[in-house]
């Protein structure tokens, strides 16, 4: 089987021959010092040695977020929202038509090597919760719930109106393969909105974008850390599919989301931090996993970045327990 037949069987709970062998976190800058110090090749574009070195499966991500390079190089205090008046006069600064456009002057490039089954293509947009903040600030972002419905719902009406249009380009190029809305809304215990608000001020655009994502051949996915399980059935009401990371330090479970909402995709939840530790511990961690993996829908992977604290020696013990496992948890 090529990649992208193994990616979407598993993520449509059919056989494959081995789960994708996968890092979907995009390394730390000293992880990567690191692994050069050691002896990995050190390469213009360092995802590159996850490929040619590691031999791990090609994933093409693109991040088309919607402020502009000119929005991000104004000064801190030019750049907050805190008003419906601030908002006009940083619009021009947002929703870049232009990166959508380098996104898909880039996409043509790897069109064959997709067609081919070589690559799996990834999108990734800001999404209803992960956006407004940006803009606001944290806590100001979460006052704002209260203080500035009516600019929240506007923000996240263009917002969704931009992620629209960053599909329909993108797809003119090349067909992804799966997307992820960045929320990062939930922390260690739990998420950091109820169910109302989600219901008030995600929901509805959500209810917009999802369907035509998935009218593409794309899967949505949410990208949030911390503990989701307890926002597992508003994600499913609103169309979304699966999640990553899927933080063991947060407590999550994977084969608890297996037995409680069985359909529910997983990419992640391998507990970064028995990395460093031993072999021994590195395995009993994928044996932790093994029957979420037998159970399909789910593909194993550092739950977030692999840590600097991790040499090379022990990341070498880390793939071939990865690839072992990967053949040992295929659903055939």
């Amino acid at each position: 089987m090529n990649q992208r037949e193994r990616f979407h069987n598993v993520m449509n709970f059919k056989p494959v021959d081995r789960l994708p062998m996968i890092e979907w976190a995009g390394w730390w800058d000293k992880t990567i010092a690191r692994f050069i110090s050691e002896g990995a090749p050190d390469m213009p574009n360092k995802e590159d040695i996850k490929h040619t070195f590691f031999g791990l499966d090609r994933l093409k991500q693109y991040w088309i977020g919607s402020r502009s390079r000119e929005f991000s190089n104004l000064a801190a205090d030019k750049r907050k929202i805190t008003d419906m008046e601030t908002y006009e006069r940083l619009k021009p600064y947002l929703y870049d038509k232009n990166k959508v456009q380098a996104a898909v002057d880039d996409a043509v490039k790897y069109k064959k090597m997709h067609d081919d089954g070589d690559l799996v293509v990834w999108i990734t947009v800001d999404g209803f919760f992960w956006f407004p903040r940006t803009l606001f600030g944290i806590e100001d972002h979460l006052y704002a719930f209260y203080d500035n419905p009516e600019l929240m719902h506007r923000m996240n009406q263009d917002e969704a109106d931009y992620i629209k249009y960053v599909f329909e380009k993108m797809s003119e190029a090349i067909q992804p393969d799966f997307m992820t809305f960045a929320e990062d809304m939930s922390y260690n215990l739990g998420p950091m909105l109820s169910e109302d608000m989600f219901d008030e001020f995600l929901l509805p655009y959500y209810k917009q974008t999802i369907p035509y994502i998935e009218s593409l051949g794309t899967i949505p996915l949410v990208d949030t850390d911390g503990q989701l399980e307890g926002m597992i059935p508003w994600l499913q009401r609103a169309g979304i599919r699966g999640a990553l990371p899927l933080e063991r330090k947060a407590g999550v479970d994977v084969n608890r989301i297996r037995q409680y909402y069985p359909d529910f995709l997983v990419i992640g939840a391998y507990d970064k931090m028995v990395m460093d530790v031993s072999e021994e511990a590195m395995r009993e961690e994928f044996e932790r996993l093994l029957p979420a993996m037998k159970s399909g829908g789910y593909i194993p992977s550092v739950d977030h970045q692999t840590p600097p604290g991790v040499s090379l020696e022990n990341y070498w013990k880390y793939l071939a327990l990865l690839k072992e496992y990967c053949i040992k948890g295929a659903v055939r």
